[in-house]
């Protein structure tokens, strides 16, 4: 029962800031740090779905092997934050059972569609020396594929990891990845702070799982400009819908 593994990636989206000030010159101020802290940040790590790329690559996957409606509840579920990233992505991969021909297939046939000015705002990143890094609960194949057209080392990927037998049938996740579960995109930036000595993270997303990234992360940018998440609307101190409004405060300095 030899098993083949294909990696994946997906990010995960929540962050829970401080409560706020009843004073409105406190809130403004808080809002300028995270600004002062992305302007300075020595990496960024972006969700994937959603964020990096227009659609949700499992709600593709799903799709493409004729379970769309039924898998695209879950991942909204999911996303939501109603219940724990593994359980959803368990039941959502159960349903789907994709062969490894399957997401060969979805990759060639329908490659992942990146969000307007993504391109343009990790180039700038990455002039200014600042390490990009894509961490995503979706899957490997795909995100690596995005890396590719991002110029981000397939190294700075952290993703799930489907895995195939060796007649190329569905065998299940690797749920060892801290990005299978909820947290886990904390502990990934847990992990590159203690390997890289980072003293600033910037976590960007879509959902619920991005922003429970911070803290460990040092700054959430909660991301609309694909899908509104309300709870992450809501919560999220610095909320944005263009990757233009995250070019610009890099030209303020």
């Amino acid at each position: 029962m030899a098993q083949e593994t294909v990696h994946y990636s997906h990010s995960e989206k929540d962050f829970i800031l401080s409560p706020h000030s009843k004073k409105a010159p406190k809130r403004m101020a808080s809002l300028m740090e995270l600004k002062e802290i992305f302007r300075s940040a020595d990496a960024v790590c972006f969700d994937v779905d959603s964020t990096v790329i227009r659609e949700e690559g499992i709600d593709e996957l799903a799709k493409f092997c004729g379970v769309g409606d039924a898998v695209a509840e879950m991942t909204r579920r999911a996303m939501g934050g109603t219940v724990t990233f593994k359980a959803a992505l368990t039941a959502r991969l159960g349903l789907i059972r994709p062969s490894y021909e399957q997401v060969q297939k979805l990759i060639s046939d329908h490659p992942p569609e990146l969000t307007p000015g993504i391109r343009e705002l990790v180039s700038r990143l990455h002039q200014r020396g600042v390490q990009v890094f894509l961490v995503s609960g979706g899957f490997q194949s795909i995100v690596e594929h995005v890396a590719l057209q991002l110029n981000i080392p397939t190294a700075n990927v952290f993703a799930n990891r489907l895995k195939f037998y060796f007649n190329g049938e569905y065998a299940g996740f690797d749920e060892t990845q801290p990005t299978a579960e909820s947290g886990g995109k904390g502990k990934v930036i847990t992990h590159l702070k203690e390997q890289f000595h980072f003293k600033k993270v910037v976590m960007i997303g879509d959902g619920a799982t991005d922003m429970e990234a911070c803290p460990p992360g040092d700054c959430f940018i909660g991301f609309g400009g694909n899908v509104v998440r309300k709870q992450v609307k809501e919560k999220a101190k610095w909320y944005i819908t263009h990757f233009d409004e995250l070019l610009k405060e890099l030209e303020e300095r």
